[in-house]
């Protein structure tokens, strides 16, 4: 067993710089190279090992946002049959809500032990048992259902309020069980009808060499942090346990079986752990120029976004608006393999609105111009407004490369 005080004094066996360290991460994530069109969406999935699901839709929700901008402008529709069809992903809780390739369900039984036996999270059910049951009995007799067909859903969604008068705890009686189920893992979520979750009995929708997989917590989470680790292609301890929201002991307890090479890292302060594959790939390519969804896993891990990057961002979708600095959903553009801004989208019509840009000098100007008619054109719409910038000469900069 590794403990944080051995790893720490294990000997790095490559020294990185900033920008290899930076051109791993990119490497890993699909966004430096070019990409594997041929494996889809789905492709993309098994490559990160989980996307963020997020209620919040501006120019799309961002598990659609995620493909798009390693993939470019593929089908909105192909992005959804990729996710919820067939068995080849379900819903759970890594990072956060999340979908994941269902390769990954036995490494979360860990997880659901762990659900199981700390008992219910903060829904209280007036009758546990009989309602569990009840919900047990109609997927089995009916088949998949969401929780409205299962007799009674909910006002809010997830852990989160979702509008005035609609908040988790409003959740009915049937859908505290099924959710009490699906953490558990007797019950599953493989796809969704019109964003609304459809359950089914986990031990028929799961393959079943998977579903019968019954890894111990070591095993879970030693592949889980090899594939966190090969999700990233260089992270320190925190970065590893961030990616499925682990603890930092249970990193130190399995870094040394997992496969990751210790690499040291010009600036940074803590040691880190290198993908050997990508380490001898020395990743070199064409650089993807896009914009992020906040929630991507380049960037959803702020100190990490800030440490290879030099760039600070933050979601201010739940901050007052009175205090937001760069808008509602502000999705930062990467270009050249480097953040240089960020823009806050909207639409109107068949017009893709940049209610706020900022931009990091002229370099910037072109790439903007460029992620944004390509995001437009993928959602539909045929032109693009700017309707304020931080900087006066670089909007006007801006406007004349869209025109």
């Amino acid at each position: 067993m590794t403990t944080a005080a051995s790893a720490k004094a294990r000997k790095p066996e490559h020294h990185l710089s900033a920008d290899d360290a930076r051109r791993l991460a990119l490497r890993a994530q699909g966004l430096l190279g070019a990409p594997d069109r041929r494996a889809g969406t789905r492709g993309v999935l098994r490559r990160l090992g989980a996307v963020q699901l997020d209620t919040i839709s501006v120019l799309a929700r961002s598990h659609e946002l995620v493909p798009y901008a390693r993939l470019g402008a593929v089908g909105r529709s192909t992005v959804e049959e990729a996710y919820w069809s067939g068995d080849h992903a379900f819903e759970y809780w890594s990072h956060a809500a999340c979908i994941l390739p269902v390769e990954e369900w036995p490494l979360f039984a860990f997880r659901r032990r762990a659900f199981q036996a700390r008992g219910h999270r903060w829904h209280v059910m007036e009758d546990a048992e009989r309602s569990c049951a009840a919900v047990r009995d109609r997927l089995k007799a009916d088949g998949p259902l969401t929780a409205t067909e299962l007799g009674g859903a909910k006002n809010g969604w997830g852990h989160l309020p979702a509008v005035a008068g609609g908040e988790w705890y409003d959740w009915s009686e049937t859908k505290i069980a099924v959710e009490w189920l699906l953490d558990t893992g007797e019950v599953v979520c493989t796809r969704r009808r019109g964003w609304k979750r459809v359950y089914d009995l986990a031990e028929r929708a799961v393959p079943t060499a998977l579903f019968h997989d019954n890894l111990d917590d070591a095993a879970c989470i030693r592949r889980l942090v090899a594939q966190a680790g090969a999700a990233m292609g260089v992270a320190t301890r925190a970065d590893l346990a961030d990616y499925h929201r682990l603890k930092g002991e249970q990193v130190d307890a399995v870094i040394d079986d997992t496969g990751l090479v210790p690499v040291e890292v010009a600036g940074w302060a803590k040691p880190a752990w290198a993908d050997p594959a990508l380490l001898a790939e020395q990743p070199r390519g064409r650089h993807r120029t896009t914009l992020l969804s906040p929630f991507d896993s380049l960037v959803w891990d702020r100190p990490r976004t800030e440490r290879i990057f030099g760039f600070t961002h933050r979601l201010e979708a739940y901050v007052p608006r009175e205090k937001r600095i760069h808008g509602y959903f502000a999705m930062p553009l990467l270009s050249g393999g480097r953040l240089l801004g960020r823009v806050d989208p909207a639409r109107d019509g068949a017009t893709l609105v940049a209610r706020q840009v900022s931009l990091d000098g002229p370099k910037a100007v072109a790439p903007m111009a460029a992620a944004l008619r390509e995001a437009a054109e993928w959602v539909g719409c045929d032109a693009v407004r700017i309707e304020r910038c931080d900087d006066a000469k670089l909007a006007a900069a801006l406007i004349t490369a869209l025109d």
